[in-house]
């Protein structure tokens, strides 16, 4: 694990950014396409405004979540609706979406289908992570209905996890295909997040998901 501390979250953002494309760059050097794996929520916005307008050929690269909320994109919380409206447009918008969701009542419906379409795009170029003030990481919640499972060196690609602090039922990629990422970043903001990581390096991983990547992980906080 590597620790890089930022003075602000504007230039945090800016360069995360600049590795980011970085690396995709340099996969798609030497492979044919390339994978970004990206966390929901309102924190990586602003990395997904930049990567959106940066010379790149999308054309070649496949995104996907870390883990959607099994609700349709008219929903305000869905992540694919972020992603759609942040990252996936101006030069990234040739960029192929693998989804997390389709449209069915449970997630257990549509799983072996997701799962096909998220083994045709790993392993994982760059991963970027957010983190729970829990320490969860994608919707590996602590306490979460088949965790066990889902951190284990012989789970599948996708699961299907719920958990009193998730909300609604999830999908997740499961930590083994998390842990097989060639770069991996994990992006967290303010003084609750920066103790919670370094106290999830002393946790096992059943009280503190995260830690299942810290190993490979480079850490990115600013205030």
């Amino acid at each position: 694990m590597s620790f890089v501390e930022y003075p602000d979250r504007e230039l945090m953002m800016v360069a995360l950014s600049d590795r980011i494309a970085s690396q995709l760059r340099r996969a798609l050097e030497v492979q044919e396409r390339a994978t970004l794996c990206v966390p929901g929520g309102t924190t990586p916005g602003p990395v997904f405004d930049v990567l959106s307008e940066l010379e790149l050929d999308w054309a070649r690269v496949d995104v996907l979540l870390n883990d959607e909320r099994w609700v349709g994109e008219d929903s305000p919380r869905s992540n694919t609706a972020l992603l759609r409206a942040r990252l996936l447009r101006n030069k990234a918008a040739a960029a192929r979406l693998v989804p997390l969701y389709a449209p069915a009542p449970h997630p257990e419906d549509r799983l072996e289908e997701l799962s096909e379409g998220v083994r045709g795009a790993l392993p994982l170029t760059v991963l970027v992570l957010g983190m729970g003030a829990d320490m969860h990481t994608a919707s590996l919640f602590p306490g979460a209905d088949k965790l066990e499972e889902a951190l284990s060196d012989t789970a599948p690609e996708v699961m299907a996890l719920r958990a009193e602090a998730a909300g609604e039922p999830r999908i997740t990629l499961t930590a083994r295909v998390l842990r097989e990422a060639m770069h991996c970043h994990i992006v967290i903001t303010g003084a609750e997040k920066r103790a919670a990581i370094e106290r999830a390096a002393s946790l096992p991983e059943i009280e503190a998901p995260v830690r299942t990547v810290l190993p490979i992980a480079t850490i990115h906080w600013a205030p």
